[in-house]
């Protein structure tokens, strides 16, 4: 076998001429199940438990349906997993394995659930797992396939359609079985909202669509009223710049509340010591902006020296998105050029309208480059009122849901702080009953009510509330920055749910705060 892999000692030509192959799982759960009872299993792995035969070949089932699920999820990007993970035949090879030893080594005869579970989720399938929500979702999935009831029910299915076969004894009659299952695969089998195939169809089209503006000529047309790219790149940035907010002032705009030193401590309040931090960098990115776009101007014109940086700015604005100049001193996000700047302009006027007046009553969460830090800073303010160690405090959560938008609160939590600015994908929040339920059809984001985050001592998780985790975009995975914390996780939000939260964690629900439009 050749392999791409660099090699000094190969010749390249024999790469650069040969034939490759990639060998994939197929698409589809049907010919998933269909490829692993043909080509990965035996008849020799489907008989080689002889003290317990039957229950090992529905629980192998099982597990080969649980492997088809967590590769098929991959589809759906953040919706399925945060990080597009590798799960291959070595993993459901091993996983049966250990599943024959734990059947044949059980002395008193019960199954080991727990022991399986944990092999199977946490080491096999989870050693390849480095983000801990995807590993709650992967424990949440095995728990439907390694259960007691798999056993125990004879009318037990993993979704519409697809009941675990009773009478099936050798891999002849499970290769018909998965045959005959459904050919279209409801995104119930798979956990997931209705809504996940139209996601799923949105980002196959946005990837298409990236892909023919990467290849697009940049020469203008041939009729004689035709705009250059020229024409049009030079009319966006000047209009842009003409709109560039103007940098914050600490001196000459604050407030008289605003920065109040406290007289005991002789330092300033947290929340305060964050605002100075987010306009230091609201700043930075303004004048990047203004510097970027009059140089851009000045370089259509042929004034000065057309650099690489420039260049891409064209060509990113030329095709609406934010160019690399201002995402990398920017805060983290997904939208075209248009809406990113009419976002931008959305933050700093609220910044700005906190230095003039002094805090809010509702913080908008997703205005800050590092919302992680005001929510520091809201522990920090709470410790120091209370005289606590800010280390044994988190945050409980109740919903206004009396309160559809900010507006509806005039009045300050004595303690905490209001937050709104969230978006919940994958499920919706009913305010009616105070509770997390089901998104209404061909609804992607929906807003949610504002929150009241109430500092804690020793607060402990409720089993019977889901735990939402908060993303800064919608792509969710991140990376540990110097901080020690995550490039795009933010923290996660108790919410009630009068139904079993492992479903929502099945449904990949989460909160974003910032949308890709």
């Amino acid at each position: 076998f050749l392999t791409s892999f660099p090699a000094s000692y190969f010749p390249v030509a024999v790469l650069q001429n040969g034939l490759k192959l990639t060998n994939e799982p197929p698409r589809g759960l049907k010919a998933n199940l269909g490829r692993t009872y043909e080509s990965v299993l035996s008849e020799n792995i489907l008989q080689s438990c002889p003290r317990r035969p039957v229950e090992f070949r529905k629980m192998l089932y099982g597990l080969c349906f649980f492997h088809g699920i967590v590769q098929e999820r991959r589809k759906f990007g953040p919706l399925g997993w945060n990080i597009r993970y590798e799960f291959d035949d070595s993993d459901l090879e091993t996983s049966a394995e250990q599943l024959r030893r734990f059947l044949d080594e059980s002395a008193d005869g019960t199954i080991p659930w727990d022991a399986l579970r944990y092999v199977t989720g946490q080491i096999n399938y989870g050693g390849r797992v480095t983000d801990d929500w995807d590993r709650r979702c992967l424990m949440a999935i095995l728990g439907k396939f390694y259960t007691p009831a798999l056993l125990e029910d004879p009318n037990y299915a993993f979704g519409p359609g697809y009941k675990v076969p009773t009478d099936a004894t050798n891999l002849q009659s499970y290769l018909r079985f998965a045959k005959a299952l459904p050919d279209a695969e409801s995104t119930e089998v798979f956990g997931l909202d209705p809504n996940a195939y139209i996601t799923l169809e949105l980002q196959e089209s946005s990837s298409m669509l990236s892909a023919v503006l990467s290849i697009q000529p940049r020469a203008g047309g041939s009729g004689g009223n035709s705009v250059t790219p020229d024409e049009v790149v030079k009319a966006m940035a000047a209009r842009m710049h003409a709109e560039v907010p103007a940098a914050l002032d600490t001196e000459t705009e604050a407030g008289p509340s605003t920065f109040v030193v406290n007289e005991t401590t002789g330092l300033l309040p947290p929340l305060a010591t964050l605002l100075k931090q987010e306009i230091e960098k609201f700043n930075r990115l303004l004048t990047r902006m203004r510097t970027t776009l009059e140089d851009l101007g000045n370089a259509i014109e042929g004034k000065i020296v057309m650099s690489l940086e420039l260049d891409k700015a064209f060509t990113s604005f030329f095709n609406g998105a934010v160019p690399e100049l201002f995402s990398q001193v920017a805060y983290p996000s997904l939208r075209p050029l248009q809406s990113w700047f009419a976002d931008l302009q959305v933050r700093v006027k609220f910044l700005r309208e906190w230095l003039k007046r002094g805090e809010p009553v509702v913080f908008a969460l997703n205005v800050f480059f590092f919302p992680q830090g005001f929510l520091t800073s809201v522990l920090q303010t709470f410790a120091r009122k209370h005289q606590v160690a800010i280390n044994s405090l988190s945050f409980e959560f109740s919903v206004y849901n009396e309160a559809a938008n900010d507006g509806d609160l005039d009045e300050r939590p004595s303690d905490g702080v209001i937050v709104s600015g969230l978006y919940m994908e994958g499920a919706r929040w009913d305010a009616a009953r105070g509770v997390v339920a089901d998104s209404q059809p061909r609804e992607m984001y929906s807003y949610m009510r504002p929150i009241h985050f109430l500092p804690a001592l020793g607060a402990q998780p409720d089993p019977e509330r889901f735990d939402c985790p908060v993303y800064k975009t919608s792509k969710r995975a991140g990376a540990l920055s110097t901080t020690g914390m995550s490039t795009n996780f933010v923290l996660s939000v108790s919410l009630p749910s009068d139904r079993d939260p492992q479903l929502w964690i099945w449904k990949g629900v989460a909160f974003l705060l910032n949308l890709n439009e």
